[in-house]
This record gives C-alpha cells, sequence and structure tokens, in this order.
C-alpha cells in the first residue's frame, strides 16, 4: 500500500480584518490592519496607553466602524449582519463593567443569554443552571444571591467573565481581562480562556503583561499607537528587542525552563 502523506488540517478562520484602519480625532492609531483568527487560537494584543488596544476590539466587535477597511465574521462582513447575529457567535468583556441596578449576581449573568432569547421570552431553568456554572467556572459558586456592589472588584470582573461565559459565544474579544484580579486569578481566567480555544473557540484578548502573553497566547499583535502594528507567533514576535521598541522602555528577557518572563530595567 502506497504510504498517503500526512495532511496538516486548514485553519478555521472566524474572524478577519481587511486593510482596518482606526482613527481617534485626527491621530491614526492602526493602519490597514489585515490578520487572520483561526478557531482555536488566542491572540494577544499588547501596545502603550493610547495605542488603539480598545478601539480596535470595539472596531472588531462591531461596536464602532471602521476608518477604513471590514472586519469579516466567518467569511460574512460584519457591516451586513444583525447586532443579535453578531451577540450569537461573539462576545466582548469590555475594561471595567458599567455600574447598573444593585442586581443580584445571578440576574447579571444571565444578561449573557439575552441573544439565546427570543423577544419578551424570559430565561429557563435550563439558562438558570448553565449561569450557576459559569459562576462556579470563575470561582463565584455561592455568589448567586449575592448584591452586585457588594462584590470586590476582582469579583465583579469574574462574574463580568461569568456572564460572557453564559452568553456562550464562538469569538471571546476581552479588553483587560486582568484587570482587578490579582495574580491567583490572573493565571486562573488565562487558563480558562486557554481551555476554551482547546474546546474550538477562538480568544484575543488585550494584554498588558507581555510574559502573560507569552505563557498563553499562540500569536501577539503590537500596535505602536501610530499606524504601524505587527502580527504573527509570539514565540517570535514577543521578544526582548520587539518589545522595548513597542515600550519605549529598555525590556530585558529572563528565562527559567521554557518560561519567558520580560522585565523593565
Amino acid at each position: 500500500m502506497a504510504d498517503r502523506e500526512l495532511q496538516v488540517p486548514a485553519r478555521e478562520v472566524v474572524l478577519a480584518a481587511r486593510s482596518l484602519t482606526v482613527r481617534a480625532g485626527s491621530r491614526c492609531l492602526v493602519r490597514e490592519l489585515s490578520f487572520e483568527l483561526a478557531a482555536g487560537e488566542l491572540l494577544a494584543v499588547l501596545g502603550c496607553n493610547g495605542s488603539g488596544k480598545t478601539l480596535t476590539l470595539h472596531t472588531l466587535a462591531g461596536l464602532r466602524d471602521p476608518d477604513t477597511g471590514s472586519v469579516l465574521l466567518e467569511g460574512a462582513a460584519l457591516a451586513t449582519l444583525g447586532r443579535r447575529s453578531i451577540a450569537l457567535a461573539i462576545g466582548v468583556l469590555t475594561q471595567d463593567s458599567e455600574e447598573g441596578l444593585a442586581q443580584r449576581v445571578l440576574e447579571s449573568v444571565l444578561i449573557g443569554r439575552h441573544p439565546h432569547l427570543k423577544l419578551l421570552e424570559w430565561e429557563r431553568a435550563a439558562d438558570r443552571e448553565l449561569a450557576l456554572g459559569c459562576l462556579a467556572r470563575v470561582g463565584l459558586s455561592g455568589f448567586a444571591e449575592r448584591s452586585l456592589p457588594t462584590l470586590s472588584g476582582g469579583e465583579r470582573r469574574r462574574a463580568a467573565m461569568a456572564a460572557l461565559l453564559t452568553q456562550d459565544p464562538r469569538i471571546f474579544l476581552l479588553d483587560e481581562p486582568t484587570n482587578h484580579l490579582d495574580p491567583q486569578h490572573q493565571l486562573r481566567m488565562l487558563e480558562l480562556y486557554r481551555e476554551l480555544t482547546r474546546a474550538g473557540r477562538a480568544v484575543v484578548a488585550s494584554l498588558h503583561d507581555p510574559t502573560l502573553a507569552a505563557r498563553f497566547a499562540d500569536r501577539v499583535l503590537l500596535l505602536f499607537g501610530d499606524g504601524r502594528w505587527r502580527e504573527g507567533p509570539a514565540a517570535e514576535l514577543l521578544t526582548a528587542e520587539q518589545l522595548t521598541e513597542l515600550y519605549q522602555t529598555p525590556i530585558m528577557q529572563l528565562t527559567s525552563g521554557t518560561r519567558r518572563v520580560f522585565v523593565s530595567v
């Protein structure tokens, strides 16, 4: 029998940017960005404050229009899709959750089910069970009946992540997901999203810590804030030289086994 050639499975692209330009007033933050995000990948977005990380994530989510270019969601132009269709596919974690009514934690998490419900339809028992399970996944078992304002900043952050898990999107766009979290929960939450990619989901996360990006990301997007950007494998782009240029301050790489740690010097 003739040997069969080994075939590498094709990447299943779920989100793509095509010549995307992002501006803030007269400033061009990102110029003609093009990249593809595949199922099973975690892309970390790094850059200084004001470099366009949040605006780029909002543009990818369809929360704002690109100045030029387009975003494709599973091959379809995002601009042609309705908000419900987008919400079923894309979940967005903003930098800080807005303070709303003094609702219970469970009620805040069940908001994630709204894209799955018909107009005026109430959550069902299965939705509640899903929400409770997602609270457990972020370490908030027993918090369902707590009033949201009584939670610490880190606990509210994890409750927002539980709502996103309850939404059950295929693509997660996370704006600084480690905000307000202590080191233990930073690692725990990023490992949770890493697990989701192993289950076929895709994640884009803006991060301030290149060490966390080196540990969890498959690919990175570096935003320089002046229109320039670089995108590629984390193992290739996360170097002391690249990060020194990105953050405009000397960065040194330390290694321990297979782990890489980046520190400013």
